[in-house]
C-alpha cells in the first residue's frame, strides 16, 4: 500500500542544514531518506550511503526513496562542500568535484525524479539549498560561487519546465550558517587572506552579514517548511534570500 504521508528525499544529510532538514520534515509528518556519503542510523528515518558526485549515487537516492516510500513529493538538494584558494593555485580535481555536487546532482535528482514529482498529489516540489553565492561572488571560491550561480538557473529552468505539472521549485540562498562547511574552511580563509584563523569569523566570514551573526540550520530548515505550504506554493523559480542583509548593498 502506497504511503499516505508525504515522502522526500534530502540529500547532505549527515550534519549540518540537510539534518536539520530531515529533523523538521520529519516532525511536520514526512517520511524522508537522508543521504550522504555514509549511511546514517542516527536519522529519524531511513538513510542511505550514496556518491552523489555519480549518476548511480543520485539514482539510487531516488530509487531507494520510492521503494521506501512509494512515492515522492519533494528533493532537497543540499549536499556539498566548500574549496577556498586563489584561481591560480585552484585545484582542477576539486573545481570538477564541486561542479559535480553542487550542480550536476541537483540537475540528476531532478532529472530521476520528474515523473514522480508530476504524480505528486499535492504538487512535486524542488528544493536547492543555494547560498547568498548564487546571487552575489566573494575572492577564493571560484567553483562554489560559480556553481551556486549554476543551481539558481537550474531551479529557474526546472520551474519553467515543471509549472504545468504542478511541480515548483526553488533555490533557499543563505547566508554564512554554522555548520560544520563554514567551520571547516577557516583554516584555509586565514591561508588565503594572510590573517589568523580568530581574525577569520569577524572580518572575513561576517563582513558580508549586515546583521552580524551566524544563520542557524534550523533557520533554514523552517524556511524549507514554509515552502512545502499552501503558502509557499507560489514560490518558484525564483531564490529565497535569507542572507542578513548580504545583497542589500
Amino acid at each position: 500500500m502506497e504511503n499516505e504521508q508525504r515522502a522526500a528525499v534530502v540529500t547532505g544529510s549527515g550534519s549540518g542544514i540537510g539534518r536539520a532538514i530531515v529533523d523538521r520534515l520529519h516532525g511536520d509528518g514526512w517520511s524522508v531518506l537522508g543521504v550522504d556519503l555514509k549511511s546514517d542510523e542516527t536519522l529519524p528515518g531511513p538513510s542511505l550511503g550514496a556518491d552523489l558526485t555519480t549518476r548511480e549515487g543520485n539514482r539510487a537516492a531516488v530509487d531507494t526513496a520510492l521503494e521506501h516510500f512509494g512515492r515522492l513529493d519533494l528533493v532537497v538538494a543540499n549536499a556539498g562542500f566548500q574549496h577556498v584558494s586563489p584561481v591560480a593555485d585552484f585545484d582542477e580535481d576539486r573545481w570538477d568535484a564541486l561542479l559535480g555536487i553542487l550542480l550536476t546532482s541537483p540537475f540528476l535528482l531532478a532529472k530521476y525524479a520528474w515523473e514522480s514529482l508530476r504524480a505528486a498529489p499535492e504538487g512535486g516540489r524542488f528544493v536547492a539549498i543555494a547560498s547568498a553565492h548564487a546571487l552575489a561572488a566573494s575572492p577564493f571560491k571560484a567553483g562554489y560561487v560559480s556553481a551556486k550561480h549554476g543551481v539558481l538557473g537550474l531551479v529557474k529552468t526546472l520551474a519553467l519546465e515543471g509549472a504545468a505539472d504542478g511541480i515548483t521549485a526553488t533555490a533557499v540562498c543563505p547566508g554564512y550558517v554554522r555548520t560544520p562547511l563554514v567551520e571547516k574552511q577557516i583554516a584555509d580563509q586565514a591561508r588565503a587572506h594572510g590573517i589568523s584563523e580568530d581574525r577569520v569569523l569577524e572580518e572575513v566570514i561576517l563582513t558580508p552579514h549586515a546583521s552580524k551573526r551566524l544563520i542557524e540550520p534550523s533557520e533554514v530548515a523552517d524556511v524549507v517548511a514554509f515552502l512545502q505550504t499552501r503558502a509557499g506554493s507560489s514560490f518558484t523559480g525564483s531564490p529565497v534570500i535569507m542572507d542578513m542583509g548580504w545583497t542589500a548593498r
